[in-house]
């Protein structure tokens, strides 16, 4: 055994960290490189817009429906093992997204490099937290997080360069090289598949996986814009979907969700603050191109550098984040960082037209800044609390409540917005307002969910 821990450390986790910041930040950039090309999509294969959104919508549908399938597989098989496959299955698809001759083959090989991205984000995060010792978990988890900033800021703007000069399939393209380095980089992770010696697996829970695909693919669609009818009977199937899946996983010798985990104290919190925050951070997204095009009148170029500034922000204080957490311990951050978002959420709420830009850019580098304090800070509870035979199924979860708030977030908060008259500056602006005002309540609630935890993680502390 080695005798300073001040030499044994930094040569056990040199390597993995980059490796695993490139995988989330290749995820990431995969979800928002897209946007900026359907325009372009839709003239090259001749349809429609609702045809073309499918190709956002295959890849963020696979990514949440595998994340917590593909957390659990890493904690079953080894997680560099399903770590390693979902990299070479991105860099796959990519390579088959950017060949594709219709419109058809493109979503499902987005598909295809969703199922992958699920893979790069559960299994990144459960090695980083496995890789590190516990003090250094907060700086992983801020690296991690500001990878994951820098991708969704890198994607428009790399997109768009690459639109303009190669064409559509040098975006889906440029994800090659740098996928190939990530496989490199993780080869340097130790090893934890199980031994041969070692008892038997259970089978893999392929019913309790189907059943959960099958309640959020209903959930979602219901979400993202099913006819009135059809989206009754749609959250209705997703419903029965949810209370099916519970059942199975009651009764399944090896559940893909333990249902222990939804039922810490500690854990079940967390996930729930996340699909909270996430669901704010979404409403700055879906609702400022409105008002910064049509409120304040900027163009479009102008609208795109200034949705930048969120990303930007997120990236810049991640990683001071994760190091106030392990100064001052994740609660006091988690709970500075939803006061912040509460506060930047407020401040968008109240900010007067003729403030223009400047008062949507402060607001929003307060919300933003907070929101990186809250993930540090959240993410590492989740990580430590998990131990070290869940972390994979954990990460999984924590994802899974992310991707679950952004649907909720533009469905519930996207209804609001439209709700309310937009035909003039002055009432987009009102209807902004009002939007930003209902969404301050999000981080509040938070901020009660995490009370309800507090004697849970200082039980554990102790």
């Amino acid at each position: 055994m080695p005798t300073s821990t001040t030499l044994s450390v930094p040569e056990r986790t040199r390597t993995p960290l980059p490796g695993l910041a490139l995988c989330v930040l290749l995820a990431s950039f995969g979800a928002s490189s897209a946007n900026v090309a359907l325009p372009a999509l839709q003239h090259a294969f001749g349809t429609g817009f609702a045809a073309v959104q499918w190709i956002v919508l295959a890849y963020l549908l696979a990514a949440t429906a595998a994340a917590v399938g593909a957390g659990r597989l890493g904690d079953m098989i080894g997680r560099r093992r399903v770590l390693r496959g979902g990299i070479a299955l991105f860099a796959a698809a990519s390579g088959l997204c950017a060949l594709a001759p219709t419109l058809p083959l493109l979503v499902a090989a987005r598909a295809l490099q969703g199922l992958g991205a699920a893979a790069m984000l559960a299994l990144g995060m459960a090695l980083a937290a496995a890789n590190l010792p516990q003090g250094r978990t907060g700086s992983a988890m801020g690296l991690l997080g500001s990878m994951s900033a820098v991708g969704t800021a890198l994607g428009p703007a790399l997109g768009g360069l690459l639109l303009a000069g190669p064409g559509w399939r040098a975006v889906f393209a440029a994800t090659l090289a740098p996928a190939a380095l990530a496989l490199a980089l993780v080869r340097h992770l130790p090893d934890d598949a199980p031994g041969r010696a070692s008892a038997p697996r259970p089978p893999f829970d392929l019913a309790g996986l189907l059943l959960l695909v099958a309640a959020l693919l209903a959930f979602a669609l219901a979400a993202t814009g099913a006819g009135t009818l059809a989206r009754g009977w749609l959250f209705g199937a997703a419903a029965l979907g949810a209370g099916l899946f519970v059942r199975t996983e009651a009764r399944a010798a090896a559940p893909l969700v333990p249902l222990a985990l939804l039922r810490d104290r500690v854990l079940a919190p967390s996930f729930a603050m996340s699909a909270l925050a996430m669901a704010l951070m979404m409403t700055t997204m879906l609702v400022g191109p409105f008002y910064l095009g049509h409120a304040l009148g900027l163009a479009p170029g102008g609208v795109g550098l200034t949705l930048a500034a969120g990303p930007l922000v997120a990236a810049l204080a991640g990683v001071p984040a994760g190091r106030l957490v392990d100064r001052h311990g994740a609660h006091a951050v988690c709970v500075a960082g939803l006061a912040a978002m509460a506060l930047g959420a407020g401040l968008l709420a109240l900010a007067p037209l003729r403030t223009g830009v400047g008062g949507w850019i402060a607001p929003l580098a307060v919300l933003t800044a907070g929101y990186a304090l809250f993930q540090a800070a959240n993410n590492t509870t989740v990580m430590e609390a998990a131990g070290g035979a869940r972390r994979g199924v954990a990460a999984g979860l924590l994802n899974l409540a992310r991707q679950l708030g952004m649907i909720a977030g533009s469905a519930v908060l996207g209804a609001a917005f439209a709700a309310r008259p937009r035909g003039t500056a002055v009432e987009v602006a009102a209807a902004t307002h009002a939007t930003f005002a209902l969404a301050t309540l999000l981080p509040l609630l938070a901020l009660l969910a995490l009370a309800t935890a507090w004697p849970g993680r200082r039980a554990r502390a102790e």
